[in-house]
């Protein structure tokens, strides 16, 4: 199945699965480069699978936006130059200046395209409006689950509520799991 259809912002960030905010960061940051038309960017299929992999990595490696923009630079030149039915797994190997023996980090390419692709449909449900336009009735919607809330909320105090939110806040700051894994070396002669 090839997907040749640009989106915008919302939408994708739909596909991606991620908050319209953490995707527009990632265009603020320079980590990608989608196309400007006019004060619009499109994301094609190239740039989605580019912003995968920026926020596989991220989640994975909690790298900073630079070392996420050297990364997507790298594997954007990669991908553009093979068909996304034919993207294998990469290998990213990072060398120290000093010279010595090079980290690696395999990226699952093929599984974030596949799992792109079956996304994709999610577009068609994310709306893109043009800013200021609100759909009819969405004060007394926004009112009613404010009021809804705020029932739900009476016999909660306000050091429950500090103490759940400090507890969310802690636990989205968690490092990543990181584990050693040993190469055998092939044996010669």
């Amino acid at each position: 199945m090839k997907i040749t259809t640009t989106l915008k912002l919302k939408q994708a960030s739909a596909v991606l699965g991620v908050s319209p905010k953490d995707l527009q960061n990632l265009v603020q940051l320079e980590v990608i480069h989608p196309v400007r038309r006019g004060s619009v960017y499109w994301f094609d299929m190239n740039v989605l699978l580019q912003a995968k992999i920026a926020f596989y990595l991220k989640e994975s490696l909690g790298s900073s936006s630079d070392l996420l923009a050297k990364f997507t630079e790298v594997l954007a030149l990669q991908i553009r130059k093979s068909e996304m039915k034919n993207l294998n797994d990469i290998c990213v190997r990072s060398r120290p200046f000093t010279g010595t023996n090079a980290v690696e980090i395999n990226i699952p390419v093929r599984s974030l395209a596949q799992e792109l692709e079956s996304r994709f449909p999610l577009a068609s449900a994310a709306k893109d409006l043009p800013k200021g336009r609100k759909r009819a009735g969405w004060k007394k919607d926004f009112l009613r689950s404010i009021q809804e809330a705020s029932a739900d909320l009476d016999n909660v105090s306000e050091e429950q509520i500090l103490k759940t939110v400090r507890e969310y806040r802690s636990g989205r700051k968690k490092l990543p799991k990181i584990t050693v894994v040993a190469k055998t070396k092939k044996k010669t002669a």
